[in-house]
């Protein structure tokens, strides 16, 4: 059972990143353009997201430069602002061709890992990781979400183009546990007595088990114990795609087990680890 501890993965954004710039040297020119399990984006989209993201990341972050600030105000205000930004950022990254998008996206990725890994895992993060229903987070809790969308997106790339994942421990356990800490925020409207527990398995090597129960002031993730009101178990191979809204509704809930208080469980297919 794994608790609500730090998530220390700085180094490993450099080691997934290696693997992307090696992932789109080996694409072929017609695989550019297949599409991925994000209806709107093909191999080609999500490349160039991953690099106006990285780009605007350390524009905004590193250097302070705020081109558009974003608005205070409801969730779904900043939903729209990160959806159109990336709708501008894969226009723009999507005009140029694959080996100029790779050796930027080097720089990129280089930079990005360097910045990463000087922070103080501890500090407040200039953004909080917000589909966690956080105002504030420390920096450890932004750079475990940077790694789940450098994971998820290479994932995307090569679930379309029928490559191997990168579905191993080092990488993908760290993804899983960041998604899960969205867990009590999924379940911050439930009614739910206090001492109501919802345990998530995922099997594989990769995975592992979590828990969020309900105590006084609200839903929470807890240690292990011995009972629980509803379980939810899941192949390593779809929970990325559930939490990433790659895989929704029946269709999500026909390849997972539902055990005790179904509709308590069925909740957990409503996280969104992903902003958009």
């Amino acid at each position: 059972m794994n608790g609500p501890g730090p998530i220390l993965c700085a180094p490993l954004l450099r080691k997934v990143d290696e693997k992307l710039l090696e992932l789109l040297a080996s694409l072929r020119p017609a695989e550019w353009a297949l599409q991925t399990v994000a209806p709107e984006w093909k191999v080609c989209d999500v490349a160039a997201h991953l690099l106006d993201t990285t780009l605007r990341k350390l524009s905004v972050v590193r250097d302070g430069w705020f081109a558009e600030r974003p608005a205070s105000g409801p969730p779904e205000d900043l939903v729209a602002l990160v959806n159109r930004l990336n709708r501008e950022g894969v226009r723009v990254y999507g005009r140029l061709s694959p080996p100029v998008l790779i050796a930027l996206m080097a720089l990129a990725c280089r930079e990005s890992a360097d910045f990463h890994e000087s922070l103080d895992p501890f500090a407040p993060a200039v953004f909080a990781v917000s589909w966690a229903g956080q105002e504030q987070s420390p920096n450890w809790f932004d750079t475990a979400r940077e790694l789940t969308e450098r994971w998820h997106h290479q994932q995307q790339i090569r679930h379309a183009t029928g490559r191997p994942g990168i579905m191993v421990p080092e990488f993908y356990f760290p993804v899983l546990d960041c998604f899960m800490r969205g867990l009590s925020h999924a379940y911050r409207r439930v009614e739910a007595a206090p001492g109501t527990t919802v345990r998530v398995e995922v099997s594989g090597e990769c995975g592992g088990s979590w828990q969020v129960g309900k105590e006084t002031g609200g839903w929470a993730l807890v240690g292990p114990t011995e009972r629980w009101d509803a379980r939810v178990s899941m192949p390593q191979e779809i929970a990325w795609l559930v939490f990433t809204k790659g895989l929704r509704g029946a269709e999500a809930e026909a390849q997972v087990r539902l055990e005790g208080d179904l509709e308590l469980g069925r909740r957990v297919l409503d996280l969104t680890a992903i902003v958009g």
